[in-house]
């Protein structure tokens, strides 16, 4: 009886031993033909991880034969061919899987990932490594390993164009409250004001570089709030960020211009509040035209306004125009 080639597995399951003066085609595998065919199982197995006994029992049933019965040197051709067609698919399975694998090791590395995608999406139509051939998988590794292929920039915002994260919304949140229980100022329409400063509408996320700047905004209203006489070095000091001498001298221009006040003049609440945001905006680099002045009150007291009011209205009227200064004088004696 012959002997397996060595390392090779045994002759298929069922061969018996060459039998002399049997039909020809009915002999059993000649040794080269076991040789041929026991050299394709071990590459399979090889590929596969199969069991040896596995390998011959699908080639017989591929076959159409038992799993009992012998190969013969009839089977030889077929069987040969069978094995051969399995050798191949199993390599390029294996060839696939190891390029899979180096493309998986590859896409973790920068945008590497979303670069293939983009590219097999552009050239193959496919949105999944899955669904390329083993060709395509092959053309985008060669490529991926060569930097042929473009890397996307990451598309993350920048630091500052990131909006306001949760803690971060409760700490404004937390201020507005406390600004709300010291001026009975309604919360919402802080939030409004707040928004108007930012530059964004209603719905729409407050960026987070303007965290900081409401942060003083905030605290510096609600410090001012119970202050009986602010004046612009109230505000100043009332800052936690204080003005510096450019911005301290453009606030100053700013009151003088608008409403004739200097350093040491009393302001409304009004004027404090136009203060501030005109430092929010200059701090955050928006235009102050942007924002639209609402409700600024004159430097003087409420109390004196009809007074001077009236004034203007009779002021064109000569026989009540000595009355009306001598009752303005008078009032403004008892004021004093």
């Amino acid at each position: 009886m012959m002997q397996p080639i060595q390392g090779a597995p045994g002759r298929p399951p069922g061969q018996e031993p060459l039998q002399t003066g049997s039909v020809p085609g009915e002999l059993p595998l000649s040794s080269v033909q076991r040789t041929v065919l026991e050299r394709l199982v071990i590459r399979l197995i090889a590929l596969t991880q199969q069991q040896s006994a596995e390998v011959w029992a699908g080639v017989k049933h591929d076959l159409g034969l038992k799993n009992d019965a012998p190969l013969l040197s009839r089977h030889f051709p077929a069987a040969e061919q069978n094995l051969n067609q399995r050798v191949e698919t199993a390599t390029q399975n294996h060839t696939t899987r190891q390029i899979i694998s180096q493309l998986t090791e590859l896409l973790g590395q920068g945008n590497n990932r979303q670069a293939v995608s983009d590219f097999i999406r552009q050239q193959f139509g496919q949105t999944a490594l899955s669904q390329l051939t083993p060709q395509q998988l092959k053309t985008v590794l060669t490529m991926l390993q060569n930097n042929q292929i473009v890397i996307p920039q990451p598309q993350q915002r920048p630091a500052t164009e990131r909006p306001l994260l949760p803690a971060e919304h409760n700490s404004l949140n937390q201020a507005v409250t406390k600004l709300a229980a010291a001026t009975g100022e309604s919360g919402k329409l802080i939030w409004q004001s707040m928004l108007e400063l930012s530059g964004v509408k209603t719905g729409e996320l407050i960026p987070a570089k303007h965290f900081a700047p409401l942060m003083t905004w905030l605290q510096a209203r609600q410090t001012l709030s119970t202050h009986p006489a602010p004046t612009l070095h109230t505000v100043q000091t009332a800052l936690k960020q204080p003005l510096d001498p450019i911005e301290m001298r453009t606030m100053t221009e700013y009151a003088q211009q608008n409403w004739q006040a200097t350093p040491q003049t009393v302001l409304t609440t009004a004027q404090v509040q136009d203060i501030l945001n005109q430092v929010f905006l200059r701090r955050t680099e928006r235009s102050p035209e942007a924002l639209e002045i609402r409700n600024i009150q004159p430097i003087y007291s409420p109390f004196v306004a009809p007074i001077i009011e009236t004034v203007k209205s009779i002021s064109t009227r000569p026989g009540l125009f000595f009355i009306a200064l001598l009752v303005v004088a008078f009032l403004f004696w008892l004021v004093s």
